[in-house]
């Protein structure tokens, strides 16, 4: 016959443990004292909601040994929440981003653009999809000198270009240039605002409307003495600094933009 500790003497009968069981939505359980059987709700504030064969709710503490499951005390505890899938993060101009993205080379292919001001806000906005393609945005210094600068370029199968344009409306100067050109590896988009400070909605900027400015004032500088901005490299800064994402810009420049970056980016474009 097996012989008994002092110590098993003093301790008498050992306790059976109560298993935890997560309160899982939808667990069936029964509050002994009262007799009420309901499925798990929710766990709110240390309790725990039932819900009945008939739809209603009661709220029970969460007590050790608190529950009957299957006939078997049990005691409750929050079930641990599922591991959620990493947020998708939205850039700017909307896509999706690359999360862990590494810096592409560079491709063959070019976005020019009219000046510093269009490069620094097409970065701003579309600066993310850009590195995942690997294109360059190029200032352009206007387009007077477009058909010069494409002969230097030398375009060809994987050496596109695309080409931004201000004012491009029928009859203006610049609507003659790129009338002009002729070359399937040069795509040429523009809006039709005078200056693509006015491609960016004016209620961004705290204003009603862009300033009609006469002809023959300098378009940056006039709409700074209008509205009390100082400098137009003071006003560039205002402006770009209220820009947060493509819903900033008017409709058609993003129009343009994203066809500009789909054409250099052509997988077919490629060698």
């Amino acid at each position: 016959m097996r012989s008994h500790s002092y110590d098993d003497v003093l301790s008498g009968p050992r306790k059976r443990k109560i298993p935890e069981v997560p309160a899982e939505p939808g667990l069936v359980v029964e509050d002994p004292a009262s007799g009420y059987c309901g499925a798990v709700v929710k766990i709110e504030y240390g309790n725990v909601v039932l819900e009945d064969r008939h739809g209603k709710h009661r709220v029970f503490p969460l007590n050790p040994a608190g529950f009957l499951l299957e006939g078997k005390p049990v005691t409750l505890v929050p079930a641990k929440a599922a591991p959620k899938a990493p947020a998708r993060r939205i850039s700017a101009s909307g896509s999706v981003q690359v999360q862990g993205l590494k810096a592409r080379v560079a491709r063959d292919s070019r976005i020019w653009v009219e000046g510093k001001h269009d490069a620094e806000l097409v970065e701003r906005v579309w600066g993310h999809d850009l590195r995942v393609e690997g294109v360059v945005v190029e200032p352009l210094d206007g387009v007077d000198v477009l058909s010069d600068r494409i002969d230097e370029f030398g375009t060809g199968p994987g050496r596109r270009l695309g080409v931004l344009v201000d004012h491009l409306v029928s009859g203006s100067k610049e609507s003659r240039i790129v009338d002009a050109i002729r070359d399937e590896n040069v795509l040429i988009t523009g809006h039709p605002y005078i200056d693509i400070w006015e491609a960016v909605k004016p209620s961004v900027v705290g204003i009603r409307a862009w300033p009609k400015i006469p002809r023959g004032t300098e378009w940056k500088e006039g709409v700074c003495d209008a509205l009390g901005w100082g400098e137009p490299w003071e006003g560039w800064q205002r402006i770009l600094a209220a820009v947060g994402s493509y819903r900033d810009l008017e409709t058609p420049l993003i129009g343009a933009v994203e066809r500009l970056i789909d054409f250099v980016s052509d997988p077919d474009e490629e060698s």
